[in-house]
């Protein structure tokens, strides 16, 4: 066992917050110098972190990791609690790589079923099952507590603000094709 600099205690892997800490430490590349690039690694960081705190706060209550979380929710938004495949990639935040594998090993949890399309034979549904629907509801409040004491209780209504401005933002960006290799890629 050994900490990390945040004296997070690990048993054999390193911890998340340590790839901050590499960044600032060592010479990085000149694009990471500049305040935005220090806010991309540190933005990283931020997000391993929190997401590390979050995964350990389930795995105390026996419950499933985010990224079953992050499915079952984006099943129960959906029309009829059921999405095409790669709707269901499209849509979820945390999972997309290993989809099928996670949703192979949440079909064996009895969490969500697969049914075949009538319209097409080589398409599926991901359906979300009542046992699916009552496991996120029991990790909502684990989720939720983690949420209000790791990033609500840890920023101001105005940084919350600048924040979702700047991430709603960022993400029109990339989802619209216009940053930087956009006009390179179209040509």
């Amino acid at each position: 066992m050994y900490s990390c600099k945040c004296n997070h205690i690990l048993s054999d892997t390193d911890c998340n917050c340590n790839y901050y800490f590499a960044l600032t430490e060592k010479a990085v590349g000149k694009s990471l110098e500049s305040a935005k690039g220090s806010v991309w690694a540190l933005f990283l960081t931020a997000y391993a972190v929190l997401v590390e705190e979050i995964e350990v706060r389930l795995a105390a209550e026996q419950l499933p990791s985010l990224g079953w979380y992050d499915v079952l929710w984006t099943l129960e938004r959906a029309d009829d609690e059921r999405l095409r495949m790669n709707e269901l990639a499209t849509r979820v935040v945390l999972s997309r790589s290993n989809l099928t594998r996670l949703v192979d090993r949440l079909e064996q949890a009895g969490l969500v079923e697969r049914q075949r399309s009538a319209d097409d034979r080589r398409g599926a549904f991901a359906v979300l099952t009542a046992t699916g629907k009552a496991m996120r509801k029991r990790m909502w409040p684990i989720y939720q507590s983690a949420i209000r004491e790791l990033f609500e209780e840890g920023i101001t209504e105005s940084e919350a603000a600048a924040m979702g401005k700047a991430l709603r933002r960022l993400l029109e960006r990339a989802r619209s094709g216009t940053g930087p290799g956009a006009s390179a890629e179209q040509s």
